[in-house]
């Protein structure tokens, strides 16, 4: 039976948007390790599941996905975005802390 992992990524340092964080992923658990290959070097596993990954619109889907084929899977919770007000005056602020 293979495991499944079900969340919603968040944003890579990288970017600035949330563009491919919005829907909800599928990813299955590696079943075997990653050994590195004799002649090139490169890592390898033997099970081929861990190169998939299955994106859903809505946390539903993506359940109703892994449920009706029979996978076992672990729900990641998205934590919330804590946003905080920035102004660009307060750069300037007289009671601004210098280091």
């Amino acid at each position: 039976m293979a495991l499944a992992r079900i969340y919603r990524p968040t944003k890579s340092a990288m970017q600035s948007g949330r563009a491919k964080s919005r829907k909800w992923l599928l990813e299955y658990e590696p079943a075997s390790r990653r050994d590195p290959d004799p002649l090139m070097g490169w890592s390898s596993a033997r099970d081929t599941l861990n190169q998939v990954q299955l994106r859903f619109d809505t946390l539903d889907e993506a359940v109703a996905f892994a449920r009706r084929n029979g996978f076992d899977y672990t729900l990641i919770e998205p934590q919330a975005r804590t946003l905080k007000a920035k102004s660009y005056a307060d750069n300037f602020r007289y009671d601004r802390v210098r280091t």
